[in-house]
């Protein structure tokens, strides 16, 4: 099987990201845009209408409302993020204080009645998953009770205003199955869309980590650039001083001592800016180079990797820019394949005057063909037990890596296909076979081309200077 395991912190606790969105201010606003409706439903029923009413208890249940947001904006700061209890018990005061307008207001016999399944579809979107399922079952238990419990809608003239029985259990059945639909429907909704600002995010920290890296080894690159004149000049020095103090001298072995770390601070500063890319001229580079920098952390992790570089129509080999989506893009489709392969990766490059194009592909057991149609989505598989948690806090599954990297190579104007190699036929001893998990990542040469017009040539051949 094959999937990628590239965060190494544990998912967080469901619910939790969602709830801890919702400020204190949208309830206290949204609430009092509730009490302005009810208010003028009140009032249009009452006066355009003319119907009897409790007038005293509708004035004490809106009240509440009232009275609650007023607490609430002066006990507590509105920029306050609510949490999954809080939350909670604000959905569920709202949800109770609509149930007893209902009840004073003919129960399900009123046609506000559906407005009763509203506050379960906020649940549903940021609150977690029991505590949505919690209150499901209050606004069923309330329509239900409402079927048979309520303060009759009166004419002026005392008539009660009731529609058949049959109709009321029809309301009760619309709410209930309401209540299950929306739930469920927005519960998948608010998931996927979680889901995938997380994934997004999480792209865009690996980006920003890679172009700090980038950023970072230009700096080192252009500090050895700097430095290797001094040091140079050191070198020279020393060496001609050394010569003019005998063997086992203490002067001769303190400039011995002066060139040996001169040469550390050269080599030092070699391998560090090895990575630096922030020269003029080595922000660009021929594919083939980008791609051994983003394959070059993947060589010495005990798995062979074969190269491959061919022009499929005899053109040059064209030069691109060294972008961190590119590197890290590659970079972790090249770890998903090192990673699940048996001992063989093989990548390679082509290229023709229209297009180019970087193939993947290991011995591995390859992608499970149930999440072919889902490779480059986010998912999370979800663990049995507390115990399976515990051994694996990675998240194991959740296709993160893969969707990092399809997201920042198609920023670059690239197309990513998924397939799975040719099943093994032939037997271990034969050597190596391509049946693994295959990536195809394709760019049309006009996006990932160096442009020419902007003043990039070769450097020509080195002329040796004469005095």
């Amino acid at each position: 099987m094959q999937s990628d395991n590239r965060s190494q912190h544990p998912p967080l606790p469901e619910g939790l990201h969602r709830s801890n969105y919702i400020r204190l201010r949208t309830i206290i606003w949204l609430r009092w845009a509730a009490v302005f409706g009810q208010l003028t439903a009140l009032f249009v029923a009452e006066r355009y209408y003319n119907l009897r009413l409790e007038v005293g208890l509708f004035y004490l249940v809106i009240g509440a409302s009232v009275l609650a947001n007023l607490i609430a904006m002066f006990v507590f700061p509105e920029n306050r993020r609510l949490s999954e209890r809080e939350n909670f018990f604000m959905v569920l005061f709202d949800l109770l204080q609509l149930g007893a307008l209902l009840f004073l207001a003919g129960g399900l016999n009123n046609p506000f009645s559906i407005l009763i399944v509203g506050p379960v579809a906020v649940s549903a979107a940021v609150l977690s998953t029991r505590s949505t399922i919690l209150l499901g079952l209050i606004t069923v238990l309330i329509a239900s009770g409402l079927t048979q419990a309520y303060y009759p809608l009166r004419t002026e003239l005392g008539y009660i205003l009731r529609i058949p029985e049959i109709f009321v259990f029809g309301t009760w059945a619309a709410v209930t199955i309401a209540v299950i639909f929306l739930g469920v429907y927005v519960r998948r909704i608010a998931l996927d869309a979680n889901a995938m600002s997380e994934a997004f995010q999480a792209a865009q920290l690996a980006l920003s980590r890679e172009q700090k890296l980038t950023d970072l080894g230009g700096v080192v690159a252009a500090a050895a650039h700097e430095l290797g004149t001094p040091l140079a000049t050191i070198k020279l020095v020393s060496s001609e001083l050394i010569d003019e103090f005998p063997e086992g001298s203490e002067a001769r072995e303190d400039i011995a001592l002066i060139a040996s770390q001169a040469d550390r601070c050269r080599d030092i500063l070699r391998s560090m800016g090895r990575a630096g890319k922030d020269d003029l001229y080595l922000r660009q580079a021929p594919v083939t180079t980008v791609v051994q920098d983003a394959v070059s952390p993947h060589l010495d992790r005990g798995k062979t990797l074969h190269f491959l570089q061919e022009s499929n129509d005899g053109t040059e080999q064209p030069e691109i820019y060294r972008k961190p989506e590119i590197i890290h893009g590659l970079r972790n489709l090249v770890q998903n394949a090192v990673d699940f392969s048996r001992a063989n990766v093989w990548v390679e490059t082509h290229w023709n005057a229209e297009t180019v194009t970087i193939r993947i592909q290991d011995d591995g057991g390859g992608f499970p063909p149930s999440m072919i149609g889902r490779i480059g989505d986010p998912f999370m598989r979800r663990r049995s037990n507390a115990k399976l948690r515990a051994k694996n806090t990675a998240y194991e599954g959740m296709g993160l890596g893969l969707f990092i990297a399809k997201t920042l190579l198609e920023r670059t104007g690239a197309e990513l296909a998924f397939a799975n190699g040719p099943a093994r036929t032939r037997l271990p001893g034969d050597g190596p076979q391509r049946s693994g998990a295959l990536v195809i990542v394709r760019w049309p040469i006009a996006d990932i081309a160096v442009d020419k017009s902007e003043g990039r040539t070769p450097l020509g051949q080195n002329i040796l200077i004469t005095s």
